[in-house]
């Protein structure tokens, strides 16, 4: 990298002048890195062949993305760095092969901007109508992978998405964690005074409750499908002249063309929503993995507790338990566990070997690395 003379005083013409040699050697670079990830495809086709050949390694991408955060020292924050090797990887592996995301929709949805986060802005997008769409999207292969939303931390779990994975074939491949911002928008040039009518999906305007309370308690609010739908009518309504507003994210904003009227309006500033990235592989451990299980219980006295006990013994930290009704028996129910670890390392070996002795079923939902972005 061009080095600073530091005998010679900076001026903003010799900073522009450095700015361009740094561009130039980075943008060789990144072509450098592409080619490399062009001689990787080739290399996976013959040896693996066009059938079963697997481009997207999750493990792989984890550590990489890992040790740029690891080795950044500066002014750029870790995120930030790591957002743009997101971003080149993305680039680079579109170039290996495109990959199809199927996501619950429509455009300019939190799951479609999770996707972003997770793939990068180089996928081609697909969107569904519901969370089991997405699920049969990927299962025909029509996809390659899909992202459901999972759980949202003022919310709770979404629990479509749990069942969705009783009869299903797929994988978790990935987690994203996504800190939702909410935003009122109106189209461009609208008169705010005029808004009577608030619309966006019951969830979003449930998590806004306490502002619009305070900053619009004589609005109606009218709940949608999706925020992106809600969108969608506010920028609709201003071609007729009809002065509405709808509280959406920035992907909706932007997709809309759409005015902050005022900007996250959520009412607990750490709302975050959790998505998984569902396919069709089998994840390698990365280092910092975490496994998802669906347990059938017996109906039997202390069956909770023998379900737990195999995680104390084996020193496995289960980082979530949800509970959902079987649908199979009367007052049965099916267990959803989180633990940190891949399910090939020794204890988890252990933990599932005892749960499969005390239990009707265990179903290993996959293993996947633990978000880093």
């Amino acid at each position: 990298m061009p080095k600073n003379n530091t005998n010679v005083p900076d001026t903003l013409p010799l900073l522009r002048d450095r700015i361009d040699a740094i561009d130039t050697e980075i943008q060789a670079l990144i072509n450098e890195r592409a080619q490399c990830a062009q001689k990787v495809a080739d290399v996976k086709l013959s040896e693996q062949g066009d059938e079963a050949v697997v481009f997207y390694r999750p493990e792989r991408e984890a550590q990489v993305l890992r040790r740029v955060m690891e080795r950044n020292k500066g002014p750029l924050g870790n995120e930030e760095m790591a957002k743009i090797f997101r971003q080149v990887m993305s680039s680079c592996l579109a170039l290996e092969k495109p990959m199809r995301i199927a996501f619950l929709g429509p455009e300019g949805t939190f799951t479609q901007q999770a996707a972003i986060k997770h793939f990068g802005r180089s996928i081609i997008s697909a969107p569904m109508a519901a969370i089991d769409e997405v699920f049969r999207e990927v299962e025909s292969g029509a996809a390659n992978y899909g992202v459901v939303p999972v759980e949202n931390s003022t919310e709770g779990v979404v629990n479509h998405t749990l069942d969705s994975f009783r009869n299903s074939t797929l994988k978790i491949c990935g987690e994203v964690e996504l800190r939702i911002h909410h935003h009122l928008l109106v189209a461009p040039n609208v008169d705010a005074e005029k808004v009577t009518h608030i619309y966006s999906h019951q969830q979003s305007l449930a998590q806004c409750r306490a502002w619009l309370d305070r900053y619009w308690p004589h609005a109606e609010r009218i709940a949608v499908n999706s925020n992106a739908e809600a969108a969608k009518m506010v920028a609709d309504a201003a071609q007729n002249g009809t002065a509405i507003a709808a509280i959406a994210g920035d992907i909706a904003s932007e997709l809309y063309s759409l005015t902050k009227l005022s900007s996250n309006i959520e009412d607990h500033p750490d709302n975050t929503t959790r998505f998984l990235m569902i396919g069709h592989q089998d994840v390698l451990p990365s280092g910092k993995d975490k496994t998802s299980l669906l347990i059938s219980a017996k109906n039997e006295p202390g069956a909770l507790y023998k379900l737990l006990e195999p995680f104390q013994k084996h020193n496995v930290s289960m980082t979530r338990l949800e509970t959902r009704p079987s649908l199979m028996s009367r007052w049965g129910y099916i267990f959803y566990i989180d633990f940190e670890g891949h399910a090939d390392e020794v204890n988890s070996l252990a933990v599932i070997k005892d749960l499969e002795k005390r239990a009707s079923e265990v179903k290993v939902l996959g293993s996947y690395p633990i978000a880093v972005l």
